[in-house]
């Protein structure tokens, strides 16, 4: 009874109701911003660079701040997410996943500017902030159980999706790759994260400023060199993409055939589980940055999307076409093994590697949202707590089946997102002003230097 009510949920939370309102409020931001979030692309790649060193109060540099938030979003949904969206949808689900992450850089943009708008200081003196927090001081305390939902949720949902089964897929991998038993897998990875841990947020930004780069380059030379083997087959995996994202796709080998509605839908749900645009995990990430600009910050943010889904997605999903192993008898991530197993030397090695790197990375911070929600909630007494649960969860994972664990966690993901989108909409206001304010100062800056 229990598994069916979590079914039930996860059917309206993952229905079309929810990805309406997801894909709703983006489309709703991006014309209040008036199409910012794709024409100043290339000045928030410019903030980036610019932001590894901070300029105000806060506790990790504006780079690391977005170095966090991608650990939890780059991970196993890049590799197996993408695949399960084409083996759902066909290929026309990869461009409904482009259009998700347009409409998601004003979604990711948003929250980001609300979080260091409306952020704290907490009684040891660190800058925290997320939509629990935007909830209360934007919209006040009488919204402040909007907040508390949001905060709830968030700090049970990375127990599931971020912590045990995350775990889970890297001992399975190690077991079934190399033979190394899963209690060893989970001892080691209980260890090194809880020696991120210790440090704080300092410390993850820190692992994940080094780790996040490391990774991406390694899966993107990895996928890109595939492409370069397989360029000649890439204009014709764009038509396929486009023509099945508005005519369906026809059944052949192992792929069933998929109709528009299914690419869509398989595509949308997929690309906003990977980039997490709209959930309201990264702006508790963003929060922590040192800045004195919340408009600064979220233009590095919204780079999150661009960089999960426009980039890594894509290059997965070009793979996979490129390669023919998407209407294939494989499935998830065993679809782009084969991919990479056919494709380069000692592929499955390679993609092994990331698939460990993606999931530790997203443990770490995941770790940190899943803390800031707990503290919400409860005060800073229950971080010490919190880590060690979330270490023996780390644990207890390898050890465990975890068909109820993805439906409870993809539930409570997706229950994150219904405070959040609110405040979102009823903030939005806020949003334009700071954006309007901040680029009219920037114009007149610009003018006075050329002067």
């Amino acid at each position: 009874m229990f598994e069916q009510f979590v079914d039930q949920v996860n059917s309206f939370v993952w229905g079309p109701v929810m990805l309406t309102l997801l894909l709703g409020t983006g489309i709703y931001l991006s014309i209040g911003l008036k199409g910012m979030t794709i024409s100043h692309i290339p000045y928030a790649f410019k903030q980036l660079f610019k932001g590894r060193k901070g300029s105000g109060e806060g506790e990790i540099s504006p780079f690391n701040a977005l170095m966090t938030a991608l650990s939890s979003t780059v991970g196993t949904g890049n590799i197996a997410g993408v695949a399960t969206a084409i083996a759902l949808g066909g290929p026309g689900a990869l461009f409904w996943m482009w259009c998700t992450a347009l409409l998601g850089l004003a979604t990711k943009f948003a929250e980001a500017v609300l979080a260091v708008n409306f952020r704290e200081t907490n009684s040891e003196g660190r800058k925290i902030g997320g939509p629990m927090y935007y909830i209360k001081n934007g919209l006040g305390e009488k919204w402040k159980w909007l907040g508390v939902m949001f905060a709830l949720f968030g700090s049970l949902a990375g127990f599931g999706l971020a912590n045990t089964v995350q775990s889970n897929a890297v001992s399975q991998v190690m077991l079934e790759t190399y033979n190394v038993s899963t209690h060893v897998s989970g001892i080691i990875m209980s260890v090194l994260v809880a020696a991120v841990l210790l440090g704080g947020i300092k410390r993850i930004a820190e692992v994940a400023g080094k780790l996040v780069p490391l990774m991406t380059i390694i899966y993107f030379t990895s996928t890109f060199t595939i492409l370069i083997i397989n360029v000649a087959d890439i204009p014709g995996a764009i038509v396929l993409i486009v023509d099945s994202a508005f005519n369906g796709a026809a059944a052949s080998g192992g792929f069933a055939g998929a109709a528009v509605m299914l690419a869509l839908r398989a595509g949308v749900a997929r690309g906003i589980f990977s980039n997490e645009a709209g959930l309201g995990s990264a702006p508790i990430a963003h929060a922590a940055a040192e800045t004195n600009s919340p408009v600064r910050q979220g233009t590095i943010a919204m780079l999150g999307t661009f960089i999960d889904t426009l980039i890594i997605c894509t290059m997965t999903g070009l793979v996979l076409i490129v390669t023919g192993v998407w209407d294939g008898v494989p499935q998830g991530a065993a679809m782009t093994l084969s991919a990479f197993s056919a494709e380069l030397p000692f592929g499955d090695t390679i993609l092994t590697l990331c698939l460990v790197l993606f999931a530790f990375t997203t443990m770490l911070g995941w770790s940190y949202y899943g803390e800031r929600c707990a503290e919400f909630l409860l005060g800073p007494k229950i971080v010490t707590p919190f880590r060690i649960l979330w270490v023996v969860g780390i644990y207890m994972g390898t050890q465990m089946s975890l068909g109820v664990v993805w439906k409870m966690s993809d539930a409570l993901n997706g229950l994150m997102a219904i405070p959040n989108l609110i405040a979102l909409i009823l903030l939005s206001p806020v949003v334009f002003k700071l954006t309007r304010d901040y680029f009219e100062e920037q114009r007149k800056s610009d003018h006075k230097y050329a002067n």
